[in-house]
């Protein structure tokens, strides 16, 4: 009998070849094919009239075929397969392409729900283009809403609601949910069933939002869960007392005068790591700022107080791009207080890394006091001779067990957590209620505003002469693109409304063509600046690549960098004055808002330019929002509103993520749900659960397991 943990190859028809193509979708148990959630759904209920439709429109048609299809022969092949239908009032023809054996679908009188594309061909004839058909009777059961999937090379539409279909079957006999009926009851949730069911095969409009009403409900409280057990973890054991707290002297190297907020931080870190009441646990503490705040400071203060204190501290970034500049902005302040400082990544010559890892457990002059690093000082092969302190920068892009995976290379030891991602109030009361929380509400003296405009296609000529005038002033450019690489068009332009948009069943926005990252790098290099050095970086590339190319744009060889949100965090360019974002439309306002902080860092005047094409009211309302506001905080609270908490939890965020549909989301369905009542509510169980207060223990032990194994298949920030 097929069970979701059974392997992808026990499905019909799935061999080896097509295990391999749907393991890139990760993909490899039909478990994960129920939690490979539909990104768009195909409202093919709302049926127009032709009269009603114009080019460009994907619709639902209803109609009677007019004409016998006949098949014409193209060059190089190709068949071109016509006929004509009608409805009350009006009459299209029907295009298909490759299809000749359609010539014996269809039968003059009969009716078809189609599905397409409209398009105008010569003397404006209406031309419905490759649509879908479902033959149509009174007594047809035809969905109204069809599920749309993230898609991969030798996985098509067809292939995947198969799979999908026969999970659901295995599902419905051998999948129990987890959630007691009681705590179902209270929070108005629809069974695990229900919801799988209708979130791949919705009924209508209301059993789609009840599916992920519930669906996000699980993310947010298993999510919630696996923080309880790891505060929990942390709440067990005594501290490391560390009572000298003088930063007077850390201060005196540092070029600059500390904020107020600054200040204030670095004073409540101070009173943390000093405490010495016996029943105080370590301290857990997350520092929120803004972007170019100064964050980095007050982390690097408590090092500071670490080694001074004779512990060892490690600090871990999400990536080397980060690490790097954490290393290279840190270490030359340690060495002037005698504090040894070294960076530890993937790319590390292994002769280096055994060198760190000898001297992370040495007890001698040759000790390691801070490690600066990737994932790789979570590495089981690392060990530390006295870990007190460690930080986690960027801490929505790690997961809960990345997280107690650093804590536990210590015993009892201090956290602290950064994020540049200003988080909304009302999220912070739910995800830190547990943790004491730092807020740098003020910006240093001397940063400057970026000031922000948003353009479409028709600019394109002016923005490439203002590109070029930035480059000849000393400046240079970042250029962002949603994705790395052209998508597929089955997959990418369909006409679907999107995922996003479950909740309300709203039509989707417009959606202009993508901006690939290579492809635009290579045209901006060959044809609009062969006279200027044009790089780009996308997070395919290997660590060494990337390295290098941010390195030389660094040091200036590179003026204009192409890339995907790779820059979002942890490049400090001070000469970058002009951030481009492509396709602005496809991402949040935070991160819009990250990126806005690449430029403006230096003495130079910058500015942030937005290209969007799209018409939609819910893209020009958040790009709007980012002409006018500049408060991180006030962004995130509207970008909590408009697009739910995706861009706050997310590993590999936003619309790059989404695009290049590598399941690195953590919350793939919480990500889109804007309901914060919903919200508190999971976070408020998960709380109730892990003290007893909700469950029994026993129920308790099966949804602790259930958490951490969701999470293990469902999440690459939990790993």
């Amino acid at each position: 009998m097929l069970t979701p943990t059974s392997s992808i190859t026990e499905l019909k028809g799935v061999g080896k070849v097509r295990a391999a193509a749907f393991e890139k979708l990760g993909i490899r148990t039909l478990y994960d094919v129920l939690y490979h959630f539909p990104r768009a759904y195909q409202n093919r209920g709302d049926v127009k009239e032709i009269s009603d439709v114009h080019h460009g429109d994907v619709v639902s048609l209803l109609l009677t075929i007019a004409t016998v299809p006949k098949n014409h022969m193209l060059k190089r092949g190709m068949t071109l397969t016509k006929l004509r239908g009608f409805d009350d009032s009006d009459s299209i023809e029907i295009v298909f392409f490759n299809q000749p054996y359609l010539r014996d679908v269809f039968t003059v009188g009969e009716r078809y729900r189609f599905y397409g594309r409209i398009t105008v061909g010569k003397r404006n004839i209406l031309m419905l283009t490759s649509p879908t058909y479902e033959k149509y009777s009174e007594n047809a059961e035809l969905k109204d809403l069809v599920a749309v999937y993230p898609l991969s090379e030798g996985i098509t539409s067809k292939i995947m609601r198969e799979a999908v279909a026969e999970a659901l079957r295995a599902a419905s006999v051998s999948l129990a949910d987890p959630i007691p009926e009681s705590l179902r009851r209270m929070r108005r949730l629809a069974t695990m069933s229900y919801a799988l069911k209708n979130i791949h095969e919705p009924s209508d409009g209301n059993a789609l939002r009840a599916a992920g009403r519930r669906l996000s409900y699980d993310e947010m409280f298993y999510y919630a869960l696996c923080a309880c057990a790891f505060s929990d973890k942390q709440r067990d054991g005594r501290a490391f007392f560390m009572p000298d707290t003088d930063v007077s002297m850390f201060l005196s190297k540092i070029p600059f005068t500390l904020t107020d907020a600054q200040q204030r931080c670095i004073d409540e870190i101070r009173a943390d790591l000093s405490c010495s009441d016996m029943s105080v646990a370590p301290m857990s503490r997350i520092v929120v700022g803004d972007v170019g705040s100064g964050k980095t400071v007050c982390a690097a203060a408590a090092l500071y107080i670490a080694a001074k204190n004779k512990m060892q501290s490690a600090l871990m970034a999400p990536t080397e791009i980060l690490a790097t500049q954490h290393y290279k902005d840190l270490a030359p302040l340690f060495d002037q207080l005698g504090i040894k400082c070294e960076l530890l990544c993937g790319s590390t010559k292994k002769s280096e890394k055994d060198r760190i890892k000898r001297a992370l457990t040495s007890s001698g002059a040759d000790r390691c006091d801070v490690v600066i690093g990737t994932h790789a000082v979570i590495t089981e092969d690392v060990f530390f001779s006295n870990l007190g302190l460690v930080i986690t920068d960027e801490q929505h892009r790690f997961g809960v067990r990345q997280r107690q995976a650093l804590s536990d290379k210590g015993k009892s030891v201090h956290t602290l957590v950064m994020s540049a991602t200003p988080i909304p109030r009302t999220m912070s009361l739910v995800m830190y209620k547990d943790i004491d929380v730092s807020v740098i509400d003020k910006m240093p003296e001397g940063r400057q505003r970026v000031d922000t405009f948003w353009v479409n296609e028709s600019y394109r000529e002016r923005l490439n002469g203002f590109i070029r005038k930035q480059v000849e002033q000393g400046g240079q450019v970042y250029i962002v693109c949603p994705t790395v690489e052209k998508i597929d068009e089955e997959s990418e332009d369909d006409g679907g409304i999107e995922a996003k948009y479950l909740f309300d069943i709203a039509p989707d926005d417009e959606k202009p063509p993508l901006k690939a990252a290579v492809d635009y790098a290579r045209e901006l290099s060959e044809q609009v600046f062969p006279d200027i050095s044009v790089g780009f970086l996308h997070g395919k590339m290997k660590a060494s690549q990337k390295e290098d190319v941010m390195g030389r744009f660094v040091r200036g060889e590179i003026k204009i960098l192409v890339s995907t949100t790779v820059i979002e965090v942890g490049v400090n360019v001070p000469t970058a004055t002009l951030m481009i974002v492509e396709n602005a439309e496809r991402f949040g306002l935070s991160q819009l808002h990250q990126l806005r902080g690449r430029v403006g860092r230096g003495s130079m005047k910058s500015y942030c330019v937005l290209v969007s094409d799209s018409k939609g009211e819910t893209a020009m309302g958040r790009l709007n929002t980012m002409k006018s506001t500049y408060d991180g905080f006030l962004i995130a609270e509207k970008d909590l509103k408009m697009r739910g908490p995706g861009d706050f939890f997310a590993v590999g965020s936003g619309a790059d993520s989404r695009i290049r549909q590598s399941g690195e989301n953590a919350f793939r369905m919480a990500g889109m749900c804007s309901d914060e009542d919903l919200m508190a509510a999971a976070f408020e169980d998960a709380a109730g659960v892990f003290d007893g207060r909700l469950v029994s223990d026993a129920e308790r032990e099966v949804l602790l397991t259930y958490a951490r194994a969701m999470y293990d298949v469902n999440s690459a920030a939990l790993n």
